[in-house]
């Protein structure tokens, strides 16, 4: 079957009500029930006592309401976000699946249809089964409302009016643009809510607590975009060596934060990237020393927030990441392609080949004859099927190659 004709097939038959879905002869598709354990971090969480009203009365009140209405939701109190199910791809069989890839998605992704063909092809070639797990506050983890196309348009419309210099705010992008520039800590607070969530995840697995992977069952990545980012966190920590032999694959991710350019009208509008980058990146330092559980969280009694901060920043512990890298570098492949301009080429080389380009990590660039961009490499266009049916193939034959 054809990319464009599997993604359409896929797309027409994966939902999260259906206890499993037979694919096909070889694959089937289970979901599972998750409920996180980490709301109490989250701002308006019992530990996160971080104030829900916009900062200036001024711009409060100009505000106009359906926006306010959007802003003043706390976190904690998204449901959504706490109790969700996630997909299992797997090979058809009665037994526990005894090796499984992690896969990660990227920012500001509200369904799951194109990464369906990947976990397929995944499947197909390693014959480990993939867990597609969502990021906090993405995928289902989000409201509906944040995906009501009338609504987030009139949304975007206002924002506009609010911030006439705004660039790139559509009705794709400004659910997530809105409550980044009016709170951009909650980009670190849903990462770490996340990375917790999916080590919950593995400790389940470990402790023979779930019902289709087996307990000693290996675990890999494939992460792309901003998963990519999730995915390096879990790895240069390493919690209890749980991912000491893990193999792991990204494809267009890589660089640290503030190397990537993600004003886009799919990603993020100018005004949430300069809020969000002026926060985790410029000014970090200050809120960690006014914000007592932001200091915590990212201080030295969690390994897994000081590879937070990192990662973050490329001028920011340099040589602790750089050494990381080094030492798993022979297990890490990144993919990337030559004409994204939101993680260009030369940023993933720059963080995971180093200052220096002497860590070992292979990045392999690839391009393709038919126009793409970094949120749709594989358009499911029929003008151009063939061709991308062909690039697809390339792609993942060498990500696949590596997973085995």
């Amino acid at each position: 079957m054809k990319y464009i004709d599997l993604h359409n097939y896929l797309k027409k038959i994966i939902n999260y009500d259906s206890k499993e879905i037979i694919v096909d002869d070889n694959v089937v598709v289970q979901n599972f029930n998750f409920e996180s354990a980490y709301r109490f971090i989250l701002p308006g969480g019992t530990e996160n006592h971080d104030p829900y009203e916009y900062c200036s009365v001024t711009d409060r009140d100009y505000e106009p309401d359906i926006i306010q209405a959007m802003l003043n939701k706390s976190d904690a109190e998204i449901m959504e976000n706490i109790k969700f199910r996630y997909h299992l791809f797997r090979p058809k069989g009665e037994q526990k699946v005894k090796q499984i890839i992690l896969l990660f998605h990227g920012f500001n992704e509200k369904y799951w249809s194109k990464y369906l063909t990947w976990a397929k092809k995944l499947v197909d070639e390693t014959g480990k089964a993939v867990v597609l797990f969502p990021i906090a506050f993405h995928m289902n983890r989000a409201p509906l409302s944040w995906s009501d196309s009338h609504r987030m348009f009139a949304i975007s419309q206002q924002r506009k009016e609010r911030h006439p210099n705004v660039l790139c705010s559509t009705l794709s992008n400004v659910a997530i643009s809105t409550r980044l520039h009016n709170k951009p800590q909650r980009f670190i607070w849903s990462g770490l809510q996340t990375y917790y969530d999916v080590i919950d995840l593995v400790e389940a697995i470990k402790s023979d607590l779930h019902p289709a992977i087996d307990k000693k069952a290996s675990i890999d990545f494939f992460s792309y975009s901003i998963g990519s980012f999730l995915a390096e966190i879990l790895m240069m920590t390493n919690k209890n060596k749980y991912f000491s032999d893990s193999k792991f694959c990204m494809f267009c991710g890589g660089p640290v934060f503030d190397r990537l350019s993600p004003v886009s009208k799919f990603i993020l509008d100018s005004e949430a990237n300069v809020s969000l980058y002026s926060y985790v990146v410029e000014h970090l330092e200050s809120h960690m020393k006014r914000d007592e559980l932001l200091r915590h969280y990212l201080g030295e009694a969690h390994p897994e927030g000081i590879n937070f901060r990192s990662m973050l920043s490329y001028k920011s512990l340099t040589e602790s990441r750089e050494a990381i890298f080094k030492s798993m570098s022979k297990r890490i492949l990144a993919i990337t392609l030559a004409k994204d301009t939101v993680i260009p080429t030369y940023e993933a080389i720059n963080t995971l080949q180093g200052i220096k380009r002497d860590i070992p990590i292979t990045v392999d660039v690839l391009d393709f004859p038919y126009s793409y961009k970094h949120e749709d490499p594989f358009p499911a266009l029929p003008g151009i099927a063939d061709s991308v049916d062909e690039q697809f193939n390339r792609t993942f034959n060498k990500i696949c190659d590596f997973l085995k």
